[in-house]
């Protein structure tokens, strides 16, 4: 029935790491960096440059925007956050617009992709995932119910509204309940109570962790994590196995066929929506989009737009800044006063950054 896989990138801050390493066009500015621009339109048109790039390496799907809702610095991730504040990171919610289209008034809770050159997007870690213990990444999020509908849950209101296609769910866990086994918060709240008719996908090998240590009882993983309702499961390696444990279950009625014919419903929406049916393969004529001078200026805004100043001298009356014109050398000092690839950060290329000024061109 045509195309039954999707490409994806991460386009956490650009077209970067689709699949594995490729050519990567122009490289945006990373979530947190967005804050001090309180700019949603900016974070919007760096949404549409996104999507233009991605499409144009023959990508249609995109895993962003991160709208995790960092609590606590410690969090080694936070650099994937807008900010601490919930409000905030509603209002940056415009990147699916940017990367979508905007979708029309009644579509709310429906995937919404305007045309061959936007891509679908994906709001996550669903849910709690900037609010783990001590910040510990993929920990467990102590928090009431209150607490989690005010602070984490707001931003997937905005974009459930602004037609967002998929939803990722998070490694992390709620008042110890694995977030890839929660019925409650995936069927019952989000597709149930929310209206959210696009669909669930895992993150990475993401039902391997429902269980301690990952994978130690893979069969009840793929049911949990099933029967919970994720749609759509990331699985690079244990792929034989993933398929057998769970034709296993259908067969033997562990897993109803309801659920799996939820799950392929919602991912052909999503794909007919995507329009990869009727545009299958990459469009050779939006390759001049990559890192194109146009794109580049919007990077360029978001940086000026962005700079934080956080201490002009030591008084008033001897600032440091502005320098004065005939100044003598200025010292700029530090691990990172020289290094692209630790000023880029995570999501630059590959996973987690790379240091050095050779790992990107320009």
């Amino acid at each position: 029935m045509g195309p039954n896989r999707k490409g994806r990138a991460e386009a956490a801050h650009g077209p970067n790491k689709p699949g594995r390493r490729e050519y990567v066009g122009n490289i945006k500015y990373v979530y947190v960096y967005f804050l001090p621009s309180r700019d949603p339109m900016l974070v919007k048109r760096i949404g549409e440059a996104t999507a233009l790039e991605v499409r144009a390496t023959g990508i249609s799907y995109a895993f962003a925007p991160c709208i995790a809702v960092c609590r606590d610095p410690r969090w080694g991730r936070c650099y994937e956050s807008y900010s601490e504040d919930p409000k905030v990171v509603q209002a940056m919610t415009t990147l699916i617009s940017g990367l979508q289209g905007d979708a029309p008034s009644d579509y709310t809770g429906r995937p919404y992709v305007g045309g061959s050159k936007k891509v679908a997007a994906c709001a996550k870690h669903y849910v709690g995932d900037g609010g783990t213990y001590m910040g510990i990444n993929a920990n467990n999020t102590i928090i009431d119910t209150h607490g989690l509908m005010s602070i984490h849950m707001p931003a997937y209101y905005n974009s459930i509204i602004r037609g967002v296609s998929t939803v990722m769910v998070s490694y992390s866990s709620w008042n110890g309940e694995k977030m890839h086994a929660n019925h409650f918060l995936i069927t019952d709240f989000l597709k149930n109570k929310l209206k959210f008719r696009g669909f669930v996908i895992t993150d990475y090998e993401g039902i391997d962790q429902i269980t301690s240590p990952p994978g130690v009882n893979y069969s009840y993983s793929v049911e949990a994590g099933i029967g919970a309702g994720i749609d759509m499961v990331m699985v690079p390696f244990a792929y034989t196995e993933f398929i057998d444990d769970l034709t296993y279950q259908v067969k033997n009625n562990i897993i109803p066929m309801s659920r799996i014919d939820d799950a392929v419903y919602r991912i052909l929406r999503v794909k007919f929506t995507m329009g990869l049916f009727e545009n299958p393969f990459a469009d050779p004529s939006l390759a001049g989009e990559l890192g194109s001078h146009e794109h580049r200026e919007v990077a360029r805004e978001a940086v000026r737009k962005s700079l934080v100043l956080l201490k002009n001298g030591k008084s008033a009356s001897t600032p440091l800044l502005p320098l004065p014109k005939k100044a003598g050398k200025i010292l700029v000092a530090g691990s990172h006063a020289d290094n692209l690839g630790n000023q880029c950060g995570g999501w630059t290329i590959t996973w987690q950054g790379e240091p050095g000024n050779n790992n990107t061109a320009g």
